[in-house]
């Protein structure tokens, strides 16, 4: 037991870490400054790009859905491949520096509580709305249309669609697992 490194926990272990290692310290924030700056160039670039190529209508007012996505999908594109790879490869460096620290010294930071899986993750529901919301704007055929045109009452009885459809699809499943795992509950008890 004698042998065991101290575990420094909280800000001590950030604070002897990176007292040890501010040139890294440095270097990371040189590269995350860059990084964040040439995302919202490459942004502004595309964004001038899409309009110069007619990807996209200059004025706003007259967008569609599928100007929307496409707009999307290609600034995704874009970012990855100008701004991602290149932080892909600076993390993967960064791994590679924290391997050649010694497993010693590594073990003595605890940088990190235990947090739950369901407190540290996110949801995919603003996602699959958006999505939903996508395929009911083309079911209606207003995939094209500019969305200036469209009314609030065509956009709140899209969204109530949309809730109606989620609790069809994910509401009775839920029931039915609900019911099954009562039954069990209750033959279980004497």
């Amino acid at each position: 037991m004698g042998n065991q490194t101290e575990i420094e926990k909280g800000s001590n272990g950030w604070k002897k870490f990176l007292n040890k290692h501010w040139n890294m310290l440095a270097y990371w924030i040189v590269a995350a400054t860059i990084a964040a700056i040439g995302a919202v160039l490459v942004f502004l670039w595309f964004v001038e790009e899409a309009q110069s190529t007619n990807m996209v209508p200059a004025t706003l007012g007259q967008w569609s859905m599928g100007n929307c996505v496409t707009f999307m999908l290609h600034l995704i594109f874009w970012e990855l491949v100008l701004i991602g790879i290149p932080v892909a490869i600076a993390a993967i460096a960064g791994w590679l520096w924290w391997k050649k620290i010694p497993d010693e010294e590594r073990k003595r930071y605890e940088f990190f509580g235990k947090g739950s899986r369901a407190q540290n993750s996110g949801s995919g529901i603003s996602f699959l709305f958006f999505v939903v919301f996508c395929i009911k704007v083309y079911i209606d055929g207003n995939w094209n249309v500019a969305i200036a045109s469209w009314t609030l009452k065509y956009v709140v009885d899209s969204t109530i669609t949309i809730l109606v459809w989620g609790a069809i699809v994910f509401g009775i499943p839920a029931i039915i697992i609900g019911l099954i795992w009562l039954s069990r509950g209750i033959k279980k008890k004497p």
